[in-house]
This record gives structure tokens, C-alpha cells and sequence, in this order.
């Protein structure tokens, strides 16, 4: 397999017709949404016509294989083992996420997030009937212990009973060291603070640098991990997501409803489990290229772009970019309308992010050269 998993041409993207594709007018060069513009996996492809081709479209089966699947994948990836009996099915992470807190924490509890943070957290922590509470990433765009061990505490006035940890962090491709989840992990048992771990972008981490699942610090407490293969094979599509917990929180996850666990798609947990199986050899090829395009996106900023500042994070392919030089009240709307290029608004990802854009690199080279282009010409012209 010679073919770049990211070599698919403007023409052929402009044919899609989901949400990153479809939001913004036309003449718009999205760069926004967590979707790739990558060639699938072979493996996923197979098993999906396979699926179609003999009608095998029903309803799943506990969990498809998919839960195994994964437990073979962690060992495989990280050297962990998750257990597959505490393991469940939920509709996708963030239902997961939701559902979680529902067992953790008690309606009108305060969650602790670490803003910038994924902008859903901002929906469904309130749709769970929770409240907010930020706790944001230090300068240096790490966790900041001290101030998460006071919010833990209730120091500032509210007590919060979890924290929703985004393990990678998106937006700035945080990769949390060993040694910051461990600390992580003291102070929640100190002051009994539940977490939940969003590990949706950990699959794109390669052993190297060196993930860190949750539930390998903190194995028998409080905690559950909610994760899935769609992010790193491009599968939001076809939904599917795994709630890993303790075997004290496993316990509390085999109580999920009908409701909950039977509302993954059969397509999207066969989907999965192929990519987790034998869309390996796919991933690393990915990761390979999704590095090239990150060094790629950084050199070009810093070259042509200095005024603007972007966190070289280690993991997603996801880029968090300060553009408060630029002097302008919405960065994301300016360069939409001027530049004719679709960055996130990072006022979405919490407080503090309204000068900032994320950008998203997982697309081919003459996309991503095309998208700085967009937005060279138009800091130029401003």
C-alpha cells in the first residue's frame, strides 16, 4: 500500500456531503470539525461490504467483538489491559461522558473541566443536569495541579464531585506526562473527586510518545474511561464507543439501561472492531503522515504567520493558535470572511479562548498549503 491515506484531492472533498463539508458556503476551505480527509481503511471498507453485500444489518450483539477488540488493542498499543467485563457499549464518547457523570455525581454537582477544552464538554455536562467548573490549563498549556488541588478542595467556594478529564487534550494536543496523572489521581482520591477520561484521540498516539491511559493510574477507584476507534480511522459515521470502568465503577456501568447500551450502530461497532483488528498497519501510516502535516503547519506559521502563536502539541491533529496579534474581536469569523478559510472558533472551547482559532491538519498537503495560504493573504490584506 503505496497510496498516501491523505493524498485525496479538493474535487474529490468538495463530493462529501457531512457536516465539515456542508456548514460553511462553498468558496469556504473547511479546517474546522474533527473529520479527516483521508482514504479509509481497507479493513473497515471490507467488512462493511460484506455487511451490505449479505444484509447483515440488524441489531448487535452485545458488543459486537468490538470490547475484545479493543482490550487486544490497548495490550497491544499501551501494554494495557482493560477489562472486557467492565467494559460497555454506549452511543459515541460524549453520550458516554453524559452518562458517566450520571452514575458519578448527583444533578446540580459541579464537574471540573480544564479550558481550552473540547467545546462539547460545554453541552452535555449541562445536559447531564451538572454545572461547570473551569479549572484552565496553565500558561504553558499543561495541568495545572496546584489550582485543580484547590477547585478539588472547594477552595473557590464549590465542591465539585468529578472531574472530566480530555486525555489527549483537545484543542492543544497536550499529551499528559505519568507523573502529572498520577498527581491527578492523588489529589481526586484525596478529596474524592470521581474522574471521567475522554480518550477518543488516544489511538493516534504512538507508543513512543508515550499515552498514558487513565485507568493504568488509577485502576480500582473512582473512574471510568469512555473511548472509540472514531476519531483515529475516521469513523464518526458509523457510531460507536466503549465506557471501560474499575471494578468498583464496572459495577455501576452494567447498570446502564437498554436504552443506552443497545444504541450503538451494529455498522459502527463491526466498523470499529475491523479497525481496531487489522486497521493497524493503516494507523501508524496515518500518524506518520498526520506528523508530517503538523511539522508542516508549525514551520509555515512561524515563518510567514509570526505574530500568531500555535501550541506544538504532541497528540490529536488538532492545532490551538493565539490570534489576539491580529486585533480583531472574532479571529475565526475574520478569516472565514477574508480568507475565505474555516478555522474553530475558540471562543466555543471555553473561557479565555475567544482570540484563538483551532485548526484542523488531517488532510492532504495541498489542502493544508491552501488553507495557510487562505489565511497568509489575509492577515496581509488586513
Amino acid at each position: 500500500m503505496s497510496e498516501l491515506i491523505f493524498d485525496v484531492s479538493l474535487d474529490e472533498l468538495r463530493r462529501r456531503t457531512s457536516m465539515k463539508w456542508r456548514t460553511f458556503d462553498a468558496d469556504v476551505l473547511p479546517a474546522w470539525v474533527a473529520e479527516m480527509d483521508c482514504r479509509p481503511a481497507p479493513a473497515v471498507q471490507q467488512v462493511i461490504a460484506e455487511l451490505m453485500a449479505t444484509g447483515d444489518t440488524g441489531y448487535p450483539a452485545g458488543s459486537a467483538g468490538c470490547a475484545d477488540a479493543f482490550a487486544d488493542f490497548a495490550a497491544w498499543r499501551w501494554g494495557w489491559a482493560p477489562s472486557v467485563n467492565d467494559t460497555v457499549v454506549v452511543p459515541d464518547v460524549m453520550q458516554g461522558v453524559a452518562r458517566s457523570l450520571e452514575l458519578l455525581t448527583r444533578p446540580g454537582d459541579h464537574v471540573v473541566i480544564n479550558n481550552p477544552v473540547y467545546n462539547c464538554f460545554y453541552g452535555f455536562i449541562p445536559w447531564a443536569q451538572r454545572e461547570i467548573l473551569e479549572v484552565p490549563l496553565g500558561a504553558d498549556h499543561r495541568l495545572d495541579l496546584a489550582a485543580l488541588e484547590r477547585a478539588f478542595s472547594g477552595a473557590g467556594g464549590v465542591k465539585p464531585t468529578a472531574y472530566l478529564l480530555c486525555n489527549p487534550h483537545n484543542p492543544t494536543g497536550t499529551l499528559h506526562t505519568r507523573a502529572e496523572l498520577t498527581a491527578v489521581a492523588e489529589l481526586a482520591a484525596r478529596h474524592e473527586v470521581a474522574v471521567v477520561s475522554d480518550e477518543i484521540h488516544a489511538p493516534l498516539v504512538t507508543p513512543a510518545d508515550g499515552f498514558i491511559p487513565w485507568l493504568t493510574i488509577d485502576p480500582e477507584g473512582r473512574s471510568i474511561t469512555v473511548t472509540s476507534a472514531s476519531k483515529a480511522w475516521n469513523l464518526a459515521g458509523l457510531k460507536a464507543a466503549l465506557a471501560i470502568g474499575t471494578p468498583l465503577t464496572g459495577q455501576l456501568l452494567r447498570t446502564l439501561p437498554d436504552e443506552v447500551t443497545h444504541a450503538a450502530s451494529y455498522l459502527g461497532l463491526v466498523a470499529h472492531r475491523a479497525a481496531l483488528t487489522n486497521g493497524r498497519d493503516w494507523l501508524d501510516r496515518a500518524t506518520a503522515e498526520l506528523e508530517a502535516n503538523r511539522a508542516r503547519l508549525h514551520d509555515r506559521l512561524e515563518a510567514e504567520l509570526p505574530m500568531l502563536t500555535a501550541v506544538r502539541g504532541q497528540a490529536t491533529y488538532l492545532t490551538w493558535v493565539d490570534c489576539s496579534a491580529l486585533g480583531v474581536p472574532d479571529p475565526s469569523a475574520f478569516l472565514r470572511t477574508n480568507g475565505k478559510v474555516g478555522f474553530s472558533t475558540g471562543s466555543s472551547y471555553g473561557s479565555g479562548g475567544d482570540q484563538h482559532v483551532r485548526i484542523n491538519f488531517a488532510t492532504s498537503r495541498a489542502v493544508l498549503d491552501e488553507a495557510i495560504d487562505r489565511t497568509v493573504t489575509a492577515v496581509a490584506a488586513r
